[in-house]
């Protein structure tokens, strides 16, 4: 199967998922399959949330919105035109995915399938559903995939590269397990936001589907601020007042209750609106339903800080200089060529 094979078929399943863009679900005339597969995605979102309770039915439709786009013809044929396509030896690549977010592995999935490389796949326990039923149609549309495709639950063995996302913790156990492939291991990353006290009203509020999104599990989430010194969180906390509603997630609430307690026992100064604490710390990972931040004196310093911190980044927003930088509200809008981590894994897979 040819490239342009390739990115009709994965035309096909942006086609098929854009009848999944909003709450209620609209089944088009034309799509390939469709009635095999309507019904069975659209159970499928809904129930997510019964393996996890984070995937509530709107996180998973806004995760497939992003898909649907992404996989258009057009931004297909883009983003393939940078890349000189000559595999001709098609490799095993094994992928452990993350489950923090819905089909947070499928980039991974789609760039070893496009490269012409056969996709050996762990999921995670917490998103063991949407990724395979995709799977599904892309073989129903185009049969070839299905020697290209295979799950397990078990031990990894007979690859001939590997891509592992995980906890910093669990890296070190992947750099090591993985040590003698070709790989690409990811770590945790955290977003950032960058105010000046000049912010707009409207991207404030974007600012809070960057932090909101997802309930602030992605890497692209922003969990912390740096501000001038004196910054007053006045007009944030106002223009993010239209976020309260996520007090009615039982998860989200728990853990704010839960890391609202841990901080008044121990006496941390606070800033609080009722669903979302802010807390001055050096950190850049903060706990779900909380935002660090930071002052600064001088803004082009934070330019050197940010290079130094490089390896804890994932999105920078509100920060022309830096490569990272991403707009008000499009943490979580990231195009083909935005690859996790920096790392261009299409590049990586066309040299193995």
């Amino acid at each position: 199967m040819d490239l342009n094979k390739r990115i009709e078929a994965f035309s096909e399943l942006g086609n098929f998922l854009s009848q999944f863009t909003s709450t209620d679900f609209n089944k088009k005339e034309g799509v390939l399959n469709n009635d095999s597969f309507f019904e069975l995605f659209a159970e499928a979102i809904h129930g997510a949330q019964h393996k996890n309770g984070w995937f509530l039915p709107e996180q998973v439709i806004f995760s497939v919105n992003q898909w649907s786009q992404a996989l258009r013809q057009q931004a297909l044929l883009q983003w393939t035109a940078n890349y000189n396509f000559t595999v001709s030896n098609s490799k095993t690549v094994a992928i452990v995915m993350a489950g923090n977010i819905p089909l947070v592995g499928f980039h991974d999935l789609l760039s070893i399938l496009i490269t012409g490389h056969k996709a050996l796949v762990k999921l995670s326990s917490n998103d063991g559903r949407l990724i395979p039923l995709l799977c599904e149609y892309l073989c129903s549309v185009a049969p070839e995939f299905k020697k290209f495709l295979q799950f397990t639950e078990g031990k990894l063995e007979h690859f001939d590269a590997v891509i592992a996302t995980g906890s910093n913790n669990t890296a070190r156990y992947f750099e090591h397990y993985f040590k003698g492939k070709p790989h690409i291991i990811r770590k945790n990353r955290n977003s950032v936001a960058v105010l000046t006290g000049k912010e707009t009203t409207e991207q404030l509020e974007a600012l809070g589907e960057d932090i909101f999104r997802y309930y602030g599990l992605g890497c692209r989430s922003v969990s912390k601020f740096f501000v001038p010194k004196g910054y007053v969180f006045d007009a944030f906390y106002k223009a993010i007042f239209k976020f309260q509603d996520i007090l009615k997630h039982e998860k989200f609430t728990n853990n704010y209750d839960y890391n609202k307690a841990v901080y008044l026992m121990s006496n941390f100064k606070l800033l609080d609106n009722g669903f979302l604490m802010l807390k001055e710390d050096e950190s850049y990972s903060s706990p779900i339903s909380s935002v660090f931040y930071e002052t600064y004196e001088n803004y082009d310093d934070l330019k050197i800080l940010f290079e130094e911190k490089e390896e804890q980044l994932q999105c920078i927003v509100n920060f022309p200089s830096s490569s990272k930088n991403v707009d008000f509200g499009k943490t979580q809008h990231p195009d083909l060529q935005d690859y996790a981590d920096g790392v261009d894994t299409v590049n990586f897979l066309l040299k193995i």
